[in-house]
């Protein structure tokens, strides 16, 4: 044989795909040589958490280490958006892979020698900043997703997209963003997606697990506002005025019937809570206005307009019958999280390989809400949970996510970041 032949048949050679098994077992390699990077990322992230639309040092973060792996890096997306494009060795499908990226205004009270001190602005006030929902976790399990398989990029039958999302908790009011705006901006094409993963940690299992649901996994979520006008008067004469906070309380009240007495909780379940009551501005006076903000979630478009409507007859009732009058709006919020049925049976094994398969866990449905959501709107999608209490804590003391407790063990982070490459490379690999 000539040289020449010798030296294609040598090129063939090297770029044959290796087995599935292989790949595999070079991704799990991979993910544990992150080990002591992922926790710095997550540390560092944590301890310097920003406030929906406003992620701009994490961004940068981000982005400058997915320009080190050589990937091409659009950043400015639905505000502070980045969005790693990793090309592989041949064509082929395109999977999105997203991370959250805002943190809550809420003081942090882990004690964690590397709490956050942040603050931020947060409806007009200076508010602390903490990372009480875990999303310092997804960025820093993505951030090494992208070195893991950039490492095999050679091997991969298509592209990677890596999505790090702004404004998941929502944006600030009177602004657009989160995965919305994310996909208004083109997020899923060029090259156009084909499917999305996205995974949250939490305390609902142990390190080590994870928990996933097909079709309706998470709520559809809607934010209510009311707002009520009376009329002012000195608090001695209240005869002489319409009083707004007590309008509230009762709407407060009547708005508790609805779930108990005018939704068929069998069929699916429903939430109605009012968050904020802000009326006056001192103890004997009593006020012109009263305003209530609460969050709505549901699982059925039915129930979710029932809902809707009941409460805008509450309101409408209990004001006009007390002198006073009142205004309902409602956003639009997000959609229930769908996981796609086709797609997760296909993700399941994945997950079994890398938690065992005891370890993976049907989950009940969660009234949180996701706007992961608008992404599987357009393309399939599948979200998943993992487990990060420690071991060592009791499910009956496991701490929710949004507490200024919360806490994730570290543990679970490079199984995500396994968890996130398998994903990825079986989607791609699969005909």
């Amino acid at each position: 044989m000539h040289i020449r032949s010798l030296a294609i048949a040598a090129l063939f050679t090297l770029a044959a795909p290796v087995s599935a098994a292989d790949l595999h077992a070079q991704l799990d390699a991979l993910a544990s040589d992150m080990q002591t990077q992922v926790v710095a990322w997550r540390r560092d992230i944590h301890q310097h958490p920003e406030l929906s639309n406003r992620e701009t040092r994490t961004a940068g973060l981000v982005a400058e280490h997915l320009r080190s792996l050589g990937l091409e890096v659009q950043t400015g997306v639905a505000h502070t958006g980045v969005v790693g494009i990793l090309r592989g060795g041949r064509p082929g499908k395109t999977v999105a892979l997203r991370a959250d990226m805002d943190g809550l205004p809420v003081q942090e009270k882990t004690g964690l020698a590397f709490a956050s001190t942040a603050t931020g602005e947060y409806q007009g006030r200076t508010v602390p900043v903490m990372h009480a929902c875990g999303h310092d976790n997804h960025v820093a399990i993505l951030m090494a997703t992208a070195s893991v398989l950039a490492e095999v990029r050679e091997q991969l039958p298509g592209t990677v997209k890596f999505v790090f999302q702004p404004a998941e908790e929502g944006a600030p009011k009177g602004e657009e963003g989160g995965a919305a705006l994310m996909i208004r901006e083109g997020v899923l094409r060029d090259p156009e997606v084909d499917a999305i993963y996205g995974l949250h940690i939490g305390q609902q299992g142990p390190v080590g697990t994870a928990m996933y649901r097909p079709k309706g996994a998470m709520a559809s979520a809607q934010r209510f506002d009311i707002h009520i006008q009376g009329r002012q008067t000195h608090g001695a004469r209240p005869w002489a005025g319409v009083d707004p906070v007590v309008v509230g309380a009762q709407i407060v009240v009547a708005l508790q019937t609805i779930v108990s007495r005018s939704v068929d909780v069998t069929a699916a379940p429903a939430v109605v809570t009012v968050g904020q009551f802000n009326a006056g501005v001192r103890n004997n006076i009593v006020p012109d206005t009263a305003t209530l903000s609460g969050t709505i979630r549901t699982f059925d478009p039915d129930m979710r307009t029932a809902i809707h409507q009941k409460i805008r007859d509450i309101v409408s009732g209990v004001a006009t019958g007390m002198g006073a009058t009142a205004t309902v709006e409602i956003d639009p919020g997000v959609p229930v999280t769908f996981n796609d049925e086709t797609l997760a049976a296909a993700s399941v094994p994945t997950l079994e390989r890398v938690y065992g398969r005891d370890n993976v866990i049907l989950a009940e449905r969660i009234t949180g809400a996701e706007d992961f959501s608008f992404y599987q709107e357009e393309v399939p999608g599948f979200f998943f949970f993992i487990g990060g209490r420690p071991s060592s804590v009791p499910a009956e003391q496991a701490i929710p996510n949004h507490s200024p407790l919360f806490d994730a063990d570290e543990g679970a982070l490079v199984p995500g970041v396994r968890a996130m490459s398998h994903l990825a490379v079986d989607f791609l690999r699969r005909p």
